[in-house]
């Protein structure tokens, strides 16, 4: 693989260690600012907005940006916020520097997946997407338990500060090792002209419903581990202090779905997604049940990461291959589809604890949602198997993958 996805990979590590660590910090920050937890809570659901809004917005304003320039320009807008939250000498200039950072977060993986994607050979783009994940799932084994760590025992500041030093190392990779002109469109697509390509890549029904399997498959994760924290404690009767190396295990399974997700979905990423999504549901039910046992717990957990993030190479490459002529809106998009699905779950979660449903009923939400996924890839495979019935014999499809000019081994 090629050196230049380990710099998208240190990114990946840094944004995806800079949106979780919050959760484990909003004590430091009520303490600091004199604020309640709802509003400490703020800091990650602003972060969200910003992730959903900056997807798109970015990913049209720079379509006319080569895009090894908009990685790294993303990178810097990254650093920048991280830094400003580092020094934040009132709380709303904390939330500021939130927003700032997350708006990097949609684009840089969707231009990033793109770049991955086309610099390797087109068998090997979902093992290459993969990669650059990697950096995000480890960030869950290591960067937010020590982000976490040295916030609680230091300072929530030099956290941040920790963090936008990630995004310098990320800004320097890229800009040394990403060749120039990787992942640009052979033809060009910058202009308006390229913005109605962008666009035009939501008029392909695989697309729409590959984004629509991204909100309900892994939000399906998050229904569960938005509440793991009162769910270990209240059902399977783990102590606070447990929580942490509970949630190292669920990262771990992540990097191991990641990893494994990205291997086989060059191979049959139709057939993956079958499987991960059916067994992502079964677990999540099941852990309505062994949430009640400690032993039960810690198994279950891993599981949930494993299948959940093993969706993600496929769905992300699904999307580039729907929409070849014109990813990176495409791709950007998906990535903001993951925050949604994360808000939605955690919505309806609290929904069914809000009725009285006991602290393992947000399992369920989760299976329903994973299940839901499911079918709509049975949806996708039913209409794409119908699309090639139709298709007179001997017309290429649109949507296969090809190799591009910067394409290396």
């Amino acid at each position: 693989m090629p050196i230049a996805l380990l710099a998208l990979a240190i990114g990946a590590f840094g944004i995806g260690t800079t949106e979780f660590v919050v959760t484990g910090l909003l004590p430091e920050f009520e303490a600091e600012f004199g604020v309640s937890t709802p509003t400490a809570g703020f800091t990650a659901s602003g972060y969200a907005l910003g992730v959903l809004v900056g997807a798109p917005l970015i990913a049209v304003l720079g379509g006319a940006t080569a895009r090894k320039r908009l990685l790294m320009v993303m990178m810097a807008l990254f650093t920048v916020g991280n830094a400003l939250s580092a020094v934040a000498p009132e709380f709303w200039v904390l939330l500021v520097g939130r927003v700032v950072s997350s708006l990097a977060h949609g684009a840089f993986f969707g231009v990033g997946s793109v770049v991955a994607a086309r610099l390797v050979a087109p068998e090997r783009r979902a093992s290459a997407i993969a990669l650059m994940f990697t950096g995000l799932t480890i960030a869950n084994v290591v960067g937010v338990p020590a982000g976490t760590l040295l916030g609680q025992q230091v300072s929530w500041r030099l956290t941040f500060a920790v963090i936008a030093v990630i995004g310098v190392l990320a800004l320097t990779g890229v800009a040394a090792l990403v060749p120039a002109g990787a992942g640009e469109d052979p033809g060009g697509a910058g202009g308006p002209r390229g913005v109605r390509r962008e666009f035009a890549a939501f008029r392909d029904a695989q697309v729409l419903l590959a984004m629509a399997m991204t909100v309900l498959g892994f939000g399906g994760v998050f229904a569960a581990i938005t509440y793991i924290a009162p769910m270990m404690t209240d059902a399977a009767g783990y102590a606070e202090s447990s929580v942490t190396w509970l949630l190292v295990l669920l990262g771990l399974g992540m990097v191991i779905g990641n990893l494994v997700g990205g291997r086989y979905a060059d191979r049959a990423p139709t057939g993956l997604l079958y499987v991960s999504l059916a067994a992502l549901a079964v677990v999540l039910a099941l852990f309505t049940l062994t949430a009640h046992d400690r032993l039960g717990a810690a198994v279950t957990l891993p599981l949930i990461g494993a299948f959940g993030f093993a969706t993600v190479p496929p769905l992300q490459k699904r999307i580039l291959d729907n929409a070849a002529d014109a990813p990176t809106l495409a791709s950007a998009v998906n990535i903001g589809a993951f925050n949604l699905g994360n808000a939605l779950a955690a919505w309806l979660g609290g929904l069914v604890l809000s009725a009285g449903g006991g602290p393992t009923m947000p399992n369920l939400v989760g299976a329903a949602m994973a299940a839901s996924a499911l079918a709509l890839a049975v949806l996708g495979s039913t209409l794409d198997r119908g699309h090639r019935r139709r298709r007179p014999v001997g017309v290429g499809d649109h949507r296969v993958a090809r190799p591009d000019p910067v394409t290396t081994t």
